[in-house]
Parts: structure tokens; C-alpha cells; sequence
């Protein structure tokens, strides 16, 4: 119950309160905080603290996820205590989604929202029009979507795919400028000149290759040779390959890297491919101008075969050496592991600069195959989890050919 800050210093209730005046520091406050925690309707809390009006409300809300019975009801439990459940109509659970508005912020109301989708079997009110619009949308509840995506009705389809655009447009205000900026640089500075023009010149480099040319008594160097950065041009830079692992723990690694796709593929000096993998292989690259295509166009759920992807990653390499394949995956392979390991390793033979992440998004690293991951960092891929802030970053060593800016802690 911590996500929902209460227990801690931090006001609880619509707008920057419940509504009851108590100093964050008192005892009261403090008992009435444990009550809200602990739940407790028949008085077994042990708090003593009764709650009333917006409280009471409150209590009601998050009783119905986290009380405890594991119902899917809302009746009386044994004993009296409420069990956990919103009931098994759409309307009712919409009007919690609507309760839960009021009294939390938006950020707790996607934990709670992720919380009752899991531990009450929610799924399948989703695929109700009245239940999608009484969501709030974020990276989780696409990915519970996109999974639904085959079941889903078609009165639903439009509802779902409204939820799904507004987040993917909220992720590219988030992330294109920030995309395009950092890559656009490294473009730049992986195509040096020696005759740059004079807002080219990279003048660190310039003066470090000059030293020899110092004159004392005019105290500056004089550079005979310069070194700048050549600006893009509207040729072909490099060429991306982004290979994602479509099983069912990789649905948010799925959402952001369909936004990012996008992205890469309107910037003019790279060449974007995305491609989306479970056992099969499916190219999705000619829906890049729409990444809610993209998301539309996976199945999430099933095995995965790491060496089929690559396999067909490789026969699309035409330029090793301006080359990036980006494999997102949590490394469990179903295919054939040492295949896939030479596959690795002829491409990076080759030239191609290969980046493996076990995950793109926020929420820190997940469960992956050890061994496979060793493996890979022996052949000079090694395999971390990235958020969605540092993806920029590590395309940008890529395409520059430095090391990847991997995580401390991993």
C-alpha cells in the first residue's frame, strides 16, 4: 500500500487533501493514516480511529482492492469484513475508476488501476467502451489492451485504440525532442571532415592536433590542419534494425520502443527497421509513420525464438559497418541458443554495432536468462535494462561507435 503515499508524509484526498484539517504530525494524524493503511471496517485495525466523509470514501475505494477477502464481489464477507472486488459488471467498476479519481493523484491511480486488473480479473470488463473510457491511460494498461487485442470486440476497437493513441502521443511530446537532438549530434560527429566550414570546426581536436605548431612569442598555435564535423545531409546515415520481443512480460519494452521506432524512422539520415517477434518474425517497418499501427500489429503472449529474429535481421544487413540492431528481450530463448550466439557474433564480425536491452522502460530490470546475457557480454554485446530517458543516449554511443553508457548497477 505504500504506492499510494499513504503512511507517509504527504496529503491523501482530492486535491492536496481529505479535507480534514490535522497537522501531517500528530498522533491523529498518524492513527488516521494507519486506519486508511491497515483497513479494518469491524474495528480489528486496532487503531480505534473511525473514519468519516472523504475518508470513509477513501477507505471504501481501496478497500475494494485491498481488502483482503480476494471476492469478486462486493457483498459482506465472513466475519462481517468486505472483500476485495468491484463486482462483475463494467458500470460498477467504471464508477470505482471515477471514485478513485477523486480522492488519489493520477500517478497513484494507475498503480491502483494496474492492481485491480491483476489481482481482480478486470481483463475482460475491458473490452467494455464504457470501462475504456473511464480509464486513465498509461504504458500498462496499453500493454493489457494489446494482449486483449485478438478478444476484442468490435464496438470496443476504436474506444481502445482512442486510450492507446493518447498515450503514445503523450510518450512522443516526452521523448522526440530529446530523441532527435541527441542523435542528430551523434550523426553529425560520426561523419568528421578535415576541411570543415567555420561553425564545423571541432576546436578541442583542432588545437590538440596543432600543438606542434605553437608559437611562444605570439602565444597561440597555428592550425595548420583542421578537424570539424560534417553537418547531415539528407543521404543515408545509418541503418537501424530495433528486433523486440513480443512475449507477454515485455508489453511495456513493447509500447516505448514502437514510439522510438516512429521517431528513428522520420529522421531522414537513418534507415528504420522495426520488427516484432514471439516464435514468428513480422516487419512491421512500413507502419512506422503511425506507432499505434505498430502496437495494433503485435500479438503479445507466446514462445520466443531469439534466433529466428536474428536470422531475419541479418539477411536485411546490407551495410554492416552503418549498421545497429537494437534486440530488446529478456534473453529466455526457445530457439537454438548457439545459433543464435553465432548469429551475434558474425554480425559483430562484420562491423554492425549490436546493443541488447533486457527491457525499455521505467521500471528497472527484469527477470532474464543469466546465462544467455553472459554469453552475449562475452562477444562485446553487453545486455542491460534502459529507461526511456537513457535510450536516446545509448543510440548515440551506438551510431558514434563508443562504449554503450550501461547502468552502474548492472
Amino acid at each position: 500500500m505504500s504506492d499510494t503515499g499513504i503512511g507517509t508524509g504527504t496529503d491523501v484526498g482530492p486535491g492536496t487533501g481529505t479535507g480534514i484539517e490535522v497537522e501531517p504530525g500528530t498522533d491523529e494524524e498518524r492513527l488516521r493514516r494507519w486506519r486508511l493503511v491497515l483497513g479494518g471496517a469491524d474495528g480489528s485495525d486496532g487503531t480505534g480511529v473511525a473514519l468519516g466523509g472523504a475518508d470513509a470514501g477513501m477507505d471504501k475505494t481501496l478497500d475494494a482492492v485491498y481488502g483482503g477477502g480476494g471476492g469478486a464481489g462486493t457483498a459482506q464477507g465472513g466475519g462481517g469484513r468486505r472483500s476485495a472486488g468491484l463486482g462483475g459488471s463494467a458500470p460498477q467498476a467504471a464508477r470505482w475508476l471515477g471514485d478513485i479519481r477523486t480522492y488519489f493523484p493520477s500517478s497513484v491511480v494507475q498503480v491502483m488501476q494496474r492492481d485491480a486488473i491483476d489481482r481482480l480479473g478486470l481483463s475482460a470488463l475491458l473490452l467494455e467502451p464504457e470501462m475504456l473510457e473511464a480509464v486513465e491511460p498509461d504504458v500498462h494498461l496499453v500493454g493489457t489492451l494489446l494482449s486483449l487485442n485478438k478478444a476484442m470486440p468490435e464496438t470496443s476497437k476504436e474506444t481502445a485504440r482512442a486510450v492507446v493513441r493518447k498515450v503514445v502521443e503523450q510518450l512522443e511530446k516526452r521523448l522526440t525532442s530529446r530523441t532527435r537532438s541527441a542523435l542528430t549530434g551523434a550523426l553529425d560527429r560520426s561523419a568528421k571532415v578535415t576541411r570543415p566550414r567555420h561553425r564545423d570546426i571541432d576546436w578541442d581536436r583542432t588545437i590538440r592536433a596543432n600543438l606542434k605548431n605553437y608559437l611562444p612569442e605570439y602565444r597561440t598555435v597555428i592550425p595548420e590542419r583542421l578537424i570539424g564535423y560534417g553537418r547531415a545531409s539528407q543521404a543515408v546515415k545509418k541503418d537501424v534494425i530495433l528486433a523486440i520481443d513480443q512475449s507477454g512480460s515485455m508489453a511495456a519494452s513493447v509500447v516505448y520502443a514502437s514510439v522510438f521506432g516512429a521517431v528513428l524512422a522520420s529522421m531522414r539520415s537513418l534507415d528504420t527497421r522495426l520488427v516484432v517477434f514471439d516464435t514468428n518474425v513480422v516487419d512491421l517497418t512500413d507502419d512506422l509513420d503511425d506507432p499505434v499501427d505498430v502496437l495494433f500489429g503485435t500479438q503479445l503472449g507466446g514462445g520466443t525464438d531469439i534466433n529466428r529474429a536474428l536470422a531475419y535481421c541479418q539477411s536485411r544487413i546490407s551495410r554492416p559497418a552503418e549498421t545497429i540492431v537494437v534486440l530488446i528481450s529478456d534473453l529466455y530463448e526457445g530457439g537454438i541458443r548457439d545459433e543464435m550466439l553465432k548469429r551475434v557474433a558474425a554480425m559483430k564480425a562484420a562491423g554492425v554495432q549490436f546493443v541488447t536491452l533486457l527491457a525499455l522502460s521505467d521500471e528497472g530490470t527484469p527477470a532474464y536468462d543469466r546465462e544467455h546475457a553472459a554469453a552475449l557480454a562475452a562477444l562485446g554485446a553487453p545486455a542491460f535494462a534502459c529507461t526511456p530517458d537513457l535510450f536516446p543516449e545509448v543510440m548515440a554511443a551506438a551510431i558514434e561507435k563508443r562504449a554503450l553508457p550501461v547502468p552502474p548497477d548492472q
